[in-house]
């Protein structure tokens, strides 16, 4: 007996340091005497007094478990139990190689190739960013990973390669582009995709499509849609090479366009035919666009820059500056119920006109860089608001910087917005004092709605993705 559970704990031991050193370690850290083991208790159904342990979980639900967990926890999974071993080899292999570089000191090394042959099946995701990218070690290390049979069904592929001096970007490998017949989801950046690789390809299953400082000619691109029939999202980021875009395509539900680049970029942008088109947006104020929408029946979300964007409704022109010439309000007009705003100063008689353009506006988030000069209004717009329904409900105001333009502009909304449901406004302090002045100053006492939520929400500047939330 004592033999037999002598050769049980080796062998445990061995799986123990396997999983640990394929997921890049020198050597298993010693685990704690009285550690429990999740997977100790024998799979037999359980008994009346047994205490529930987490292998006595059906494998479906230990698999979801899995899944959530991150690339180097997923592979230590293993050492849990002998029931344990299949069960991250059953998942589909994610690997993200900043997640592996991170616990190699920046380095991919060999790493890679163990993770692969180790869990022995197929590859769905694969990862590498640009930070990453910057070391020709690691760039041998992901060529030759790209070749791995293991990634025979990549289903996401996010690539970006080294550039050369002064960010000059690189031709792709073209071993990427193997994996075109099983991709869904692909994003390639800080690249050169040259017209004779594109020419031919073919993504029948992309369903997300992103481009990251990549340089291509309009052909390219062009082809790169048309030869995805699945396509539903299409992002453009600092791209350069084409100038115009002209989409016809069935599918696609969302474009965003950021045509920021030190070289020429994209300058105009048609959507021709998009029947099922919802989302589009502009995201750059450093660079003109031209946007020409000609049929896009289902188009609810619009996004755009102030100062830089122009749009073209069918053959209504909405010029974007000090003054907006809107011609007769088109069925397309009306179908817009969100509006997203990136301004450079908050000017409440732009967002007006906006408004009139788009008659039926539900939803307007704005993100401003400074305050306005004047946004007085009771005068000015005072015929207006006998005649125009304001329909918004929801507002969203990025930055609130309690200047007097500011509050104009928010009270605008809290006297006249009658179906108002919640407006939330970023301000950059909280502190009792300055809550009970903005309550004052902002005549919330007054709202022409009686449901309205204000929202105050605190913007962390050291953090922008941190926000804390405070409702008056």
């Amino acid at each position: 007996m004592e033999a037999g559970g002598s050769r049980r704990s080796a062998t445990t031991r061995k799986r123990k340091s396997a999983a640990l050193m394929v997921m890049g370690e020198g050597s298993p850290a010693p685990s704690p005497a009285a550690a429990p083991d999740p997977g100790a208790a024998d799979h037999d159904g359980g008994g009346d007094g047994r205490d529930l342990h987490l292998s006595d979980l059906p494998d479906d639900v230990l698999r979801k478990i899995i899944s959530v967990l991150p690339m180097k926890q997923r592979g230590r999974t293993q050492i849990l139990a002998k029931r344990w071993l299949p069960l991250w080899r059953s998942l589909p292999l994610n690997i993200d190689c900043g997640e592996i570089a991170r616990s190699n000191d920046g380095k991919l090394g060999d790493v890679l190739q163990r993770i692969i042959s180790f869990h022995r099946g197929d590859c769905h995701r694969f990862c590498i960013r640009p930070l990453l990218a910057m070391n020709m070690e690691n760039d041998a290390a992901v060529d030759a990973c790209l070749l791995s049979p293991a990634l025979n069904k990549l289903k996401e592929l996010e690539f970006y390669r080294r550039p050369w001096h002064n960010w000059q970007r690189m031709p792709a490998p073209t071993s990427i582009f193997r994996f075109s017949p099983t991709l869904c989801v692909a994003q390639f950046g800080h690249c050169t995709l040259t017209d004779d690789i594109v020419q031919g390809l073919h993504f029948p299953q992309l369903k997300k499509l992103g481009l990251d400082y990549v340089f291509l000619s309009e052909f390219s691109l062009t082809s790169m849609i048309a030869g995805s029939p699945s396509l539903e999202v299409l992002l453009i980021i600092q791209c350069s090479g084409a100038r115009c875009l002209r989409i016809n395509s069935f599918t696609l539900r969302s474009i965003e366009v950021g045509n920021s680049s030190p070289d020429p970029s994209m300058e105009e942008l048609i959507i021709e035919s998009a029947p099922h088109l919802e989302r589009l947006f502009h995201l750059d104020q450093n660079q003109d666009l031209h946007v020409s929408v000609l049929s896009a029946p289902k188009l609810e979300t619009l996004g755009c820059c102030t100062n830089s964007t122009r749009l073209v409704f069918g053959s209504t022109d909405i010029h974007q500056g000090p003054r907006i010439a809107i011609g007769r309000v088109s069925t397309a007009l009306c179908r817009i119920k969100s509006l997203h705003l990136s301004m450079r100063t908050l000017c409440l008689d732009m967002v007006i006109e906006l408004m009139r353009c788009f008659p039926f506006l539900e939803k307007l988030y704005i993100q401003c860089e400074k305050s306005g000069t004047k946004n007085l209004w009771r005068r000015k717009h005072r015929d207006l608001l006998r005649s125009f329904d304001i329909r918004l409900k929801k507002i969203v105001l990025d930055c609130y910087r309690a200047k007097k333009p500011d509050i104009d502009f928010v009270t605008f909304f809290v006297l006249n917005a009658r179906v108002l449901e919640s407006m939330t406004v970023l301000v950059k302090r909280n502190d009792e004092e300055f809550l009970a002045k903005q309550r004052q100053k902002l005549l919330l006492e007054s709202k022409a709605s009686d449901g309205a939520e204000i929202n105050f929400v605190l913007k962390v500047d050291a953090n922008p993705g941190t926000y804390y939330s405070i409702s008056l």
